[in-house]
């Protein structure tokens, strides 16, 4: 019988062997300097090349904002400007305006005078000429009837002259006696 439990230990799968158990050390070992030899500096350096690309791609990202701040403030300083300009501009057409309605003001005023004077020079011309040719008529009349009272012929010139002048002057006393 011991030799049945004997044979039964030995063949028991759940049991390793020595010499299993140290060659199983050795190739991990081996496999563990291996790995620590090739694999771990490759990433290594493929864990620093990310980081170098990442914190590279947060520095040109703080750039770019950076850039954009100052593009967005130059903008805005641009548009301040804009607005500035445009209400400056505005400005000068409202004074240009303004200026422009003085000077049409102006203008009809003085074309207004203008025309008043030329009505009163022209209402004086004629009244001029109507007060002349009233003379003219009053005095042939009272020549007419002045000879017809008197009975002899007003025809010399003179004379007649004198007599409508001394006629119309005492018709002007009478009226601005009759006036005042």
């Amino acid at each position: 019988m011991s030799s049945t439990i004997l044979a039964a230990e030995e063949l028991n799968p759940l049991v390793p062997h020595v010499d299993e158990i140290v060659l199983g050390v050795v190739v991990f070992l081996i496999l563990v300097f291996l790995i620590r030899k090739f694999v771990v500096p490759n990433f290594e350096k493929a864990y620093a090349e990310r980081t170098a690309a990442i914190e590279g791609g947060m520095k040109e990202a703080a750039q770019a904002q950076e850039e954009a701040k100052a593009a967005l403030e130059q903008y805005n300083a641009q548009l301040a400007e804009a607005r500035h300009e445009a209400a400056r501009i505005r400005e000068e057409a409202r004074e240009q305006g303004a200026q422009i309605i003085a000077e049409m003001r102006t203008q009809a005023q003085d074309e207004a005078q203008r025309i008043v004077t030329a009505a009163h020079q022209q209402i004086e011309a004629e009244r001029t000429q109507a007060v002349q040719s009233l003379r003219r008529e009053v005095g042939q009349l009272s020549t007419e009837l002045a000879s017809r009272i008197v009975g002899e012929s007003l025809e010399d010139e003179a004379r007649q002259r004198r007599t409508v002048e001394r006629f119309v002057a005492d018709l002007d006393g009478s009226s601005n006696g009759s006036a005042n």
